[in-house]
């Protein structure tokens, strides 16, 4: 889905915009609205409140917005103290204030870009090294070739591997994951074929098994470094003939799946040190990414920690956004948990903060790695996106 920006509107909607492009998601800028503009139908269009005082008013502008048929129409207005949105025409109007004074930049534009690219196939991210990390998996998701993700736990190797999927021509089909070091050897066979009826103690139905059931989908097998050797041939074979055989049976299934594997492991190292087949290694990685650690990759932090504000706010009253204090100390702390840590920290800060503000004494982190003065970066991300 195309996005269109405003260009008139001031630095937060254009900064937003490259953020947005950086994350995956197609945008165009342009440089007034009228009702000459020719926008493609079906696509998400973004103004600020000057457009609209500039076109006669909100009455003008909807009419006219409506007549070229967008998805959403999001109106931003960054001159109000607290932050809120109001959403009209089902859904597809999104009026939204946003505190302006003593608001960084960099929080601002977070804000939007997630706002608008909250219904999108994206990849949240803010830094260069990241978006060049998205634009390969989009490259990537145009071919079906298999696809090996390594990088540290909780580092969104899971999360880009949706994203190749829902980019991809099997977007339409089953994403199916399966983490290989959570189940028994004996178990994970049996799920990953299927197997018949009676194939072993306590099996009184049959099974079709989870390759085929992502059958025209995608298969991501996490964490495949801790399969056993024993089933890692059978993967193989899966791979090189597409065929696989349930347990207890003798028939085989024709299997039309996508594998992606993810991994913390050195691949190397597990190969020569014989914990892992050689043959398999190399059938896997086909096309292979790697991603960082959050803290290799800071101008990644606000934009995620929006995202995961949204994420786990929207059973609750406020719109949540965090004071440039609290985003100093997130963006000067190491993440040995990567973003997986900084998720659980926001849930605390959800907990703790009794306004839609967050600061820093709801930021609950290891203190000694703290800076006692945080200010946020001024030189940050999406600029040196694009």
């Amino acid at each position: 889905m195309l996005i269109y920006i405003s260009k008139r509107s001031g630095e937060t909607l254009i900064e937003a915009g490259r953020l947005i492009s950086a994350s995956g998601a197609k945008i165009e800028m342009f440089e007034e609205f009228t009702s000459a503009n020719k926008f493609k139908p079906n696509s998400i269009l973004c103004v600020g409140v000057e457009d609209v005082q500039r076109l006669g008013g909100e009455d003008v502008f909807l009419q006219v917005a409506k007549s070229m048929q967008p998805a959403k129409i999001f109106l931003f207005n960054f001159d109000e103290s607290e932050f809120n949105r109001e959403n009209l025409l089902g859904g597809r109007y999104v009026k939204v204030t946003l505190p302006k004074i003593s608001t960084n930049l960099e929080i601002l534009a977070s804000i939007v870009a997630d706002l608008m690219m909250e219904d999108l196939h994206v990849y949240t991210c803010g830094s260069a090294s990241t978006a060049r990390t998205i634009e390969l998996a989009k490259r990537v998701a145009s071919k079906d070739v298999t696809v090996l993700i390594n990088g540290p736990t909780g580092t969104g190797k899971e999360v880009l591997s949706k994203f190749v999927h829902l980019n991809s021509s099997r977007s339409s089909g089953n994403f199916v994951a399966i983490n290989c070091a959570a189940i028994p050897e004996n178990m994970l066979e049996a799920m990953l074929f299927g197997h018949e009826k009676g194939a072993f103690t306590g099996a009184s139905a049959a099974n079709q098994g989870i390759f085929r059931a992502a059958n025209g989908g995608t298969l991501l097998l996490d964490e495949i470094s801790e399969m056993p050797l024993s089933l890692q041939a059978k993967i193989l074979r899966v791979l090189q003939e597409r065929v696989i055989t349930p347990l207890g049976g003798s028939r085989e299934f024709e299997v039309d799946v996508r594998v992606i594997a993810t991994t913390n492991r050195n691949m190397h190292h597990e190969v020569s040190s014989g914990n892992f087949r050689e043959d398999l290694y190399y059938r896997l990685n086909v096309f292979p990414i790697e991603t960082q650690c959050l803290k290799d990759r800071p101008e990644d932090i606000i934009p995620i920690t929006m995202r995961l504000l949204r994420k786990h706010s929207t059973s609750l009253d406020h719109h949540y956004f965090i004071s440039d204090l609290a985003a100093g100390m997130l963006k000067n702390y190491d993440w040995p948990g990567n973003v997986r840590e900084l998720e659980n920290v926001v849930q605390r800060a959800l907990v703790l903060t009794e306004t839609a503000r967050i600061d820093e004494s709801c930021i609950l982190i290891t203190p000694q790695t703290i800076p006692a003065s945080s200010p946020l970066t001024s030189n940050y991300v999406y600029s040196k996106v694009g």
